[in-house]
């Protein structure tokens, strides 16, 4: 599904940029840190946030990686999720912390949070550059 040449992307500490769709049908951007397992990008959210609503409604979602090197190679990867589990023992955001800040611990946990891992399935692929 990822071609070759733009997996790299997934791999790099750049930025997510995840696309869901509002209560209302409008567009909600955000940028997210992510990583990918070889088949699924996985990404940490609280249920607090709008755009775990938007994903518990509508499985749909759209997510653009801009390589930090190149602002005008990227990849956008369309899907669906297929799992929203949660992360009682933040072991997930913890990983995250590791991979974009260096740090065993995510610092900013609040332990009122409930964390979630949503896992999304690539169904369609674009990417530009070189």
């Amino acid at each position: 599904m990822i071609n070759p040449a733009y997996v790299d992307l997934l791999t790099t500490t750049a930025l997510a940029q995840i696309a869901t769709i509002g209560p209302h049908g409008e567009p909600q951007v955000t940028p997210v840190w992510f990583d990918w397992d070889g088949t699924h990008v996985r990404f940490s959210q609280t249920t607090t946030r709008q755009k775990y609503r938007n994903l518990k409604r509508e499985p749909r979602i759209a997510l653009a990686i801009v390589d930090p090197n190149n602002p005008y190679r990227y990849l956008e990867i369309r899907g669906h999720v297929v799992s929203i589990e949660p992360d009682e023992n933040l072991a997930f955001i913890d990983h995250m912390a590791q991979k974009y800040l260096g740090q065993d611990r995510y610092p900013w946990h609040n332990p009122a949070d409930q964390r979630v891992v949503i896992t999304v399935l690539p169904e369609h692929t674009t990417q530009m550059g070189s």
